[in-house]
């Protein structure tokens, strides 16, 4: 076998990439601390073609030079907006009829493996702050929970592990 040089690999430009349908999943972002899971959420929502990305609290935006380095200009292509109020954003995406799942450990949350996919629905997936979790106000207004499960000694998945996990978990069950 011989690795594929990036040429090989005929990924879409950025134009292309506008242009092209996206899976109907949006990513929320609330409070999140790291500039480096920032940008790693950022290319996990290119490389599955998300249609948005929310950022808000206290997560930092774009242009950023730590964002960049790990999103690797997926900030340009990514469609994002920032708002201060993440409550704010889950009442807009309600009213859209957006369907929302926190990614948490809740009482009756979903597992992952369990989680069964309505390919006619828009899905908001809230990921929180790295420490705190999704504020229980913002999983209040969630239609849902989704754990992802876990077997060993740690509580959690580091963020960005987590929103790649989930994204690719929903983006094979859309098919």
């Amino acid at each position: 076998m011989r690795k594929l040089a990036n040429a090989e690999l005929e990924r879409l430009n950025k134009e292309e990439f506008k242009e092209a349908a996206k899976t109907p999943l949006i990513i929320v972002l609330d409070d999140i601390r790291s500039l480096h899971n920032i940008g790693s959420v950022f290319r996990t929502a290119d490389a599955f073609l998300v249609e948005k990305i929310y950022l808000c609290g206290i997560t930092a935006v774009p242009p950023n030079k730590e964002i960049h380095k790990t999103a690797l200009g997926a900030t340009e292509t990514v469609v994002w907006e920032y708002a201060k109020d993440v409550l704010d954003v889950l009442a807009k995406l309600k009213e859209d009829k957006v369907v929302i799942y926190s990614i948490e450990q809740t009482e009756n949350s979903i597992m992952l493996n369990d989680f069964k996919v309505d390919t006619t629905t828009k899905y908001a997936l809230v990921f929180g702050n790295e420490v705190k979790g999704v504020a229980q106000e913002a999983i209040n207004l969630s239609d849902g929970v989704i754990e992802i499960p876990q077997l060993g000694t740690k509580h959690s998945l580091n963020i960005s592990v987590s929103a790649g996990i989930v994204v690719w978990d929903l983006f094979q069950k859309m098919g």
